[in-house]
């Protein structure tokens, strides 16, 4: 079978492996000049397989009126004249019920888990070098309130396979002594020893490297239209001329949107900004070894080799990458703030990237309303992490193999 995969992100690099594993010919359109340079480039290097509950939720009721007046809120709603926007806000506000939080909970984790066991068997097979590391996670707490709620999602998420500890202040300095001089400003925190990190551009690189010698790319290459007859897609129209296949994979990030709809469904994806600075060390640089999660903030903390990425912010109604220097000063002041002794070999790399998100969180992975037409898409700022596992699984569901994840999981509605 021909495969035309639509996308070179993580996403799409991981979809293009799996498959070229299957034994397909494989063709990777993208419309930018190389793998892994939108929402991929910079992100912010966790891998959170235990730590997934939805955006959607009960507590983020209260949390609107902040969310749509500060403009320094960790997320931020810029309402726009926009239908799209506002359906999918509509949905999203539909979602923050206990009940579908838990179940989006359920849902993501056990695709979490799954991506986790399937990463670890790429690292091996391929040994590929993304200054991967196996640290584990430390969310920190500034309020026992919030520690408390925690602990209580922690204790229901143990139930499913998740594995913590909870910490208080001096269990959080001696898992992490980075944060030592800012030790008043925590109450306590939850480890989790199964997280891992790492540079998901280079792994975007390394998959190519890999892939480029029995895999088709075709970089600058944008598909304007899926032209279906009847259930089946028959060509891929792209500024390159069309593209004729077997099976075509919608693997785009936010592209998946006009694609799908195109193609008669719907899976409401829509742009969640975020921000990362990404920081050189040097020898007396005071930075975090393990993955840290500032939960009063929302900004995660990852160490790539002798780099710290620093990343968050989620905007909802600002759809362009263009860099806002009111978020980038926010970011880097709470960055400081955590670790007033950083100490970096200059000034940051910054970056904006668009993530491709659903109302519930969770992605969508497989078939659709075309026979010959497959997805894997909407994984919002949870993409790297779950992007083994959800090639694995597009991959079981496209052979027609039970798949590891029930089969009405992450389907098209």
């Amino acid at each position: 079978m021909h495969a035309l995969v639509i996308g070179a992100g993580i996403i799409g690099m991981t979809t293009a492996y799996y498959l070229r594993r299957e034994g397909h010919d494989v063709t990777v359109v993208e419309a930018g000049e190389g793998v892994g340079l939108e929402t991929s480039k910079a992100n912010g290097a966790q891998l959170s397989y235990n730590f997934v509950a939805p955006l959607a939720d009960p507590a983020v009721l209260p949390k609107l009126p902040l969310w749509l007046t500060d403009k320094d809120a960790p997320l931020h709603f810029q309402l726009r004249a926009d239908p799209a926007q506002w359906r999918w806000g509509l949905s999203f506000l539909r979602l923050c019920r206990s009940g579908a939080a838990r179940q989006g909970t359920i849902d993501l984790l056990e695709l979490g888990l799954h991506s986790r066991a399937k990463l670890h068997e790429l690292m091996q097979r391929e040994a590929i070098d993304c200054d991967f590391a196996s640290t584990g996670k430390l969310l920190v707490y500034g309020d026992a309130a919030g520690l408390a709620s925690a602990q209580r999602q922690m204790e229901f998420q143990k139930t499913l396979g998740s594995d913590y500890l909870v910490l208080d202040r001096q269990g959080c300095i001696d898992k992490e002594s980075s944060l030592a001089s800012q030790a008043e400003k925590i109450v306590g925190g939850i480890f989790m020893p199964d997280e891992d990190s790492a540079d998901c551009f280079k792994l975007c690189r390394q998959l190519h490297r890999r892939l480029a010698g029995d895999v088709r790319f075709l970089f600058g290459t944008r598909v304007s239209r899926l032209r279906r007859r009847g259930r089946r897609i028959v060509v891929a129209e792209t500024s390159a001329g069309p593209l004729e296949a077997d099976a075509y994979v919608i693997a785009n990030g936010l592209g998946a949107q006009q694609l799908a709809r195109q193609a008669g469904f719907n899976p409401h994806i829509h742009a969640l900004k975020g921000y990362s600075l990404t920081y050189d060390l040097t020898e007396v640089s005071v930075a975090p070894m393990c993955s840290v999660s500032d939960i009063a903030t929302k900004v995660v903390y990852a160490r790539l080799g002798n780099r710290l990425r620093v990343a968050g912010m989620v905007d909802v109604g600002d759809n362009a990458a263009e860099i806002r220097s009111r978020r980038v000063d926010l970011l880097r002041r709470q960055a400081e703030a955590l670790f007033p002794q950083l100490a970096p070999a200059g000034e940051p790399q910054v970056w904006a990237g668009l993530r491709p998100a659903r109302p519930s969180s969770t992605p969508v992975i497989g078939a659709t309303p075309c026979d010959n037409l497959w997805i894997n898409a909407g994984h919002g700022s949870l993409g790297f992490t779950l992007a083994a596992g959800s090639a694995a699984l597009l991959s079981d569901r496209m052979a027609g193999r039970p798949p590891s994840i029930p089969r009405h999981k992450f389907i098209v509605h």
